[in-house]
């Protein structure tokens, strides 16, 4: 909670000595969980090592089972919401899933909104800085999931004296030339199952994740971070907004509802 807490306090002070607060009391957390999992782990070998047939057990699948390559899972039989028939072949299930989340969406209808135009001219500098792309990759945990490129965030953190300049470069040449490059376009679609269901031959029980590149949500977040930057500066939004707004939190919530 504490490791929560210096979080949120970095991200609304944006300052040095907030951020080295949050990093230390977070690496002496990854500590003691580390010391956790080595302790645990070695009262397992423990108590392996104390049963006579369990340590033969062990010393079989580390003989056998260890070097043998991982078995694909297979997935279950699926059945659509509104039909009882099961299906059974690969092409079938993914037809499914298809349909359950990539479906058709209709158009809004938005006759009834009138029409409206904001006449503010604001000028703000287009290029970025290292400062931006350094904070937004600190900022950014090291071990989450990457697409098909592999490139994950702990590596651009370990190698990013090297390579800032590099990606400040670049991230600045898509703005300049408004090009969105190929590479940050691909993305990795993974099913998962939701967990503590008691069936899961229903497509309804599974949900997607989109992996996407690291470098594209740094520029991706760099973007968003200066968008909303500009939006706050020049009162562009109602002071009711709440929802993808920084510093909006439940007290000033209940006192927009009381007065």
């Amino acid at each position: 909670m504490k490791s929560r807490r210096l979080q949120i306090i970095w991200k609304m002070q944006d300052t040095l000595d907030a951020w080295n607060k949050y990093l230390k009391h977070n690496d002496h957390k990854n500590k003691i969980i580390q010391q956790m999992k080595c302790a645990h782990f070695r009262s397992q070998m423990h108590e392996l090592s104390e049963a006579f047939k369990s340590i033969w057990c062990f010393a079989k699948w580390v003989k056998i089972e260890s070097q043998l390559s991982k078995k694909l899972s297979q997935f279950l039989s699926l059945k659509q919401s509104n039909i009882n028939h099961m299906t059974m072949t690969f092409k079938k299930k993914i037809k499914i899933l298809q349909e359950k989340f990539f479906f058709s969406s209709s158009q809004a209808n938005v006759n009834d909104i009138a029409e409206s135009f904001i006449s503010l001219t604001i000028s703000f500098n287009s290029r970025i800085t290292e400062d931006e792309v350094k904070q937004i990759i600190r900022w950014v945990k090291a071990d989450k999931a990457t697409n098909a490129s592999d490139i994950s965030n702990r590596m651009l953190q370990a190698s990013l004296a090297e390579l800032i300049s590099v990606l400040t470069s670049l991230f600045n040449a898509c703005i300049i030339h408004k090009y969105h490059l190929k590479q940050f376009k691909k993305t990795q679609t993974i099913v998962l199952c939701k967990s503590k269901k008691s069936d899961y031959i229903d497509s309804k029980m599974y949900w997607l994740i989109a992996l996407l590149n690291i470098m594209s949500k740094a520029l991706k977040s760099i973007m968003i971070k200066r968008l909303s930057d500009i939006v706050e500066t020049h009162c562009m939004l109602s002071n009711a907004q709440m929802k993808v707004r920084c510093k909006r939190f439940v007290i000033l919530m209940l006192n927009l509802l009381i007065n």
